[in-house]
């Protein structure tokens, strides 16, 4: 077998896994926003597109955020950034 079909076929086999792992995952969404604790239903495709979800694969956690906690989290974050520039 040649070098490069045997890259070829690993490279395939790792993307493969990393879906299998990936899906795995889905089965942990929650099924509330972990801020405000508004309830989240998966069969409900505007909230499905809207809602925003965190993966850590490293620990296997899945995190679920609604649209109003996400927008002040993204906020938050840029206040901090624009305040710490302001301070270099």
């Amino acid at each position: 077998m040649s070098a490069n079909r045997k890259a070829k076929r690993n490279k395939k086999k790792k993307a493969e896994q990393e879906v299998k792992d990936t899906l795995g995952l889905f089965d942990k969404i929650p099924t509330e926003c972990l801020t405000c604790k508004k309830s989240f239903d998966k069969k409900n495709k505007e909230m499905v597109t809207s809602w925003s979800v965190v993966v850590r694969k490293t620990e296997k956690m899945v995190r679920l955020y609604c649209p109003e906690c996400w927008d002040m989290a993204i906020k938050i974050v840029k206040e901090y950034h624009e305040e710490k520039m302001e301070k270099s």
